[in-house]
């Protein structure tokens, strides 16, 4: 049986994705940019329908539980004329936790700990920030999400949730997930073996 399609949306930007800081769990809600980036996504997703015979009616759409993903995907929807609340939220979905590194920048880490900081550049994929969680463990929980898909979604979560997938499904190496560029106002196809970028 063939694996569904993912049209993948990184949620809009925020005033932390702009200064740098490591945002993981805390909800920080879209700024100016952001909210245009959603709508522009709701564009770019029409067109893919389009091209693909698709009718974004009979599709499913799901989100990660953050403030940030949800209102990224109510714009969307709107824009696509749907009801902009009618989607799923799937806690699996939420971003990658970075502990109480969460807030701070990696400058501001380097100048308290640079050692450990050191160790994340060596091996992203398997560090664990103190009290976080790891790419490892990510990817994990991204396969046991993408398990459960019975047909083809429109998915709003998170660059992390994205890299954890793209290397769950071997469509990019451990080692290359965690530094694999995840853009915002931007759909992501993700088919088995592939991701395709659409501005």
């Amino acid at each position: 049986m063939a694996r569904p399609i993912l049209y993948y949306v990184r949620h809009g930007e925020t005033d932390w994705n702009v200064e740098r800081r490591l945002q993981g769990r805390q909800d920080i809600p879209l700024n100016a940019n952001g909210r245009a980036q959603a709508a522009r996504c709701g564009d770019i997703l029409r067109d893919l329908f389009v091209r693909d015979g698709k009718s974004a009616a009979v599709l499913d759409f799901v989100a990660s539980p953050l403030g940030r993903a949800r209102a990224t995907m109510e714009l969307m929807r709107g824009v696509l004329g749907l009801d902009p609340t009618a989607y799923a939220i799937d806690e699996r979905l939420v971003e990658i936790s970075f502990g109480s590194w969460e807030g701070s920048t990696l400058a501001e880490l380097a100048s308290i700990d640079s050692g450990l900081v050191a160790a994340r550049a060596q091996d992203k994929w398997a560090f664990l920030p103190p009290g976080g969680e790891s790419y490892a463990m990510l990817a994990t929980r991204m396969g046991e999400w993408y398990a459960t898909l019975a047909r083809d979604t429109v998915v709003v979560a998170h660059g992390g949730t994205a890299r954890g997938l793209i290397a769950h499904l071997r469509i990019i190496s451990p080692r290359s997930a965690p530094v694999y560029d995840i853009g915002q106002g931007v759909v992501y196809v993700i088919e088995p073996g592939s991701i395709t970028r659409y501005d």
